[in-house]
C-alpha cells in the first residue's frame, strides 16, 4: 500500500518506555513515504514523548476515546480519515474500533484471536522467544508496507536523532544545574530494580569524586528513600518536582544517567547522554530485547550467564551489580 499523501495511525498505548522503543517506526514510514501523515495513538502521560519525535504528525489521545460510548468513539476515529492502523501495542476495543470506523488496512499481531476478526492483515511473529531488539520486533508489523528485512540495531539507533528536548522552563531551583548525573532508582514496577541502599552507596562515591548528583521520579517514589538521603549540598532530591515534559528537558542537560530498564533511561539514550543500564538477563527483560538505544550507551548486568535467569526462575542477582563498575561508566 502506498501511503503517500494519506493518514496512518500507530497505535501504542502502554507505557513510556514501550512507547520510546516504537518511535523508529515512524521514522521508517516517513523515509518510505515522505508525504504520509502519521497520527500516533497513545495515553496522555505519554504525550510529552510524542512531543518531542518529529516523524509524527498528529497526537491522538486514548483517554479521550475510552470514556466515550462505542458510537462516538467510532466516530471519532472515523474523523481522523485514516487509511490504515497499526496495533503496536494489542488492545481488543482499538481494534474493534478501528474496524467499524472502516479502516482500510488494519495491521496487527496474529498472535491475538482478537485479531482473526478486527485486523486484514496478520503478522505472525513471536516477541517472548525472539532474540530480536524489542524496536526490530516493532518493524516487523511494517512488512505489509514493503519491509523486506528487520533493520540493523545500528539503523534503528538512527533514527533516535528526530528525538529532542522540548523548549520549556525548569523549576527555578534547577535552572542552573549543569554536568550532573542523574540516579533514576526506581521504574513504578516495570523492571528488575537494583537496591536502593546501593543507589544511595553510588551517589556518596560520585559526590566524593566531585560529581553532583540528582535523583528523579515521582513523589510516590521520592519517599521510599528521601528519609535516607544525607544532608550535602551536591545531593539534590528532584522527584515529584517536575512534569515529564520538564524532566525530559532536564535529563538533555545531564552528564550521565544511570537506571534500570525504565523510561527515563530511554529517554536519556535517546537525547544522547551518557546512559548506564542496569539489567537482568532472564528473558524476557533482558537488555537483547529491553536495552536502551542511542550511541552513547552503557548496559551492565552482574553476571550475563546467570544460571538462575537462563532457566527463567525468578532471579535478584541485578542487585549484585557492584557500586564500582557503575562508577567505572560515569566518572
Amino acid at each position: 500500500m502506498d501511503l503517500n499523501n494519506k493518514n496512518i495511525i500507530v497505535s501504542r498505548t502502554d507505557s513510556i518506555g514501550d512507547v520510546m522503543l516504537s518511535l523508529p517506526i515512524c521514522a521508517w514510514l516517513k523515509n518510505k513515504f515522505p508525504e504520509v501523515r502519521i497520527i500516533f495513538l497513545g495515553k496522555a502521560y505519554t504525550r510529552p514523548v510524542l512531543d518531542a519525535y518529529s516523524k509524527i504528525d498528529k497526537i491522538e489521545n486514548w483517554d479521550d476515546y475510552e470514556s466515550l460510548p462505542k458510537a462516538a468513539a467510532v466516530k471519532k476515529i472515523i474523523a481522523l480519515n485514516a487509511d490504515a492502523i497499526i496495533h503496536v501495542f494489542p488492545d481488543k476495543k482499538i481494534a474493534s474500533l478501528a474496524k467499524k470506523a472502516g479502516i482500510t488496512m488494519r495491521v496487527g499481531s496474529s498472535h491475538r484471536v482478537y485479531h482473526l476478526t478486527t485486523c486484514t492483515h496478520r503478522i505472525n511473529f513471536t516477541r517472548k522467544r525472539s532474540d530480536l531488539h524489542e524496536s526490530q520486533l516493532n518493524h516487523e508489523l511494517l512488512r505489509p508496507f514493503g519491509l523486506k528485512e528487520i533493520p540493523k540495531i545500528s539503523d534503528i539507533i538512527a533514527a533516535t536523532a528526530f528525538f529532542t528536548a522540548p523548549e520549556v522552563s525548569l523549576p527555578k531551583e534547577y535552572e542552573s544545574l549543569r554536568s550532573f548525573t542523574i540516579l533514576h532508582p526506581k521504574s513504578q514496577g516495570s523492571a528488575k530494580e537494583w537496591p536502593l541502599e546501593k543507589y544511595l552507596i553510588l551517589a556518596k562515591e560520585l559526590i566524593a569524586n566531585g560529581e553532583t548528583v540528582v535523583l528523579t521520579g515521582t513523589e510516590s517514589e521520592g519517599k521510599l528513600f528521601r528519609d535516607q538521603l544525607p544532608l550535602q549540598s551536591e545531593l539534590i532530591d528532584t522527584t515529584g518536582k517536575m512534569s515529564l515534559t520538564q524532566l525530559i528537558l532536564f535529563i538533555s542537560k545531564a552528564k550521565s544517567i544511570v537506571a534500570c530498564s525504565t523510561g527515563p533511561l530511554h529517554i536519556g539514550s535517546f537525547l544522547g547522554i551518557n546512559s548506564v543500564g542496569l539489567y537482568s538477563p532472564k528473558r524476557p527483560i533482558h537488555p537483547g530485547r529491553w536495552g536502551a538505544l542511542g550511541s552513547n550507551v552503557s548496559v551492565l548486568m552482574f553476571d550475563k550467564k546467570c544460571p538462575e535467569c537462563l532457566k527463567g526462575n525468578n532471579c535478584s542477582c541485578i542487585e549484585d551489580i557492584e557500586v564500582g563498575h557503575i562508577l567505572d561508566k560515569v566518572i
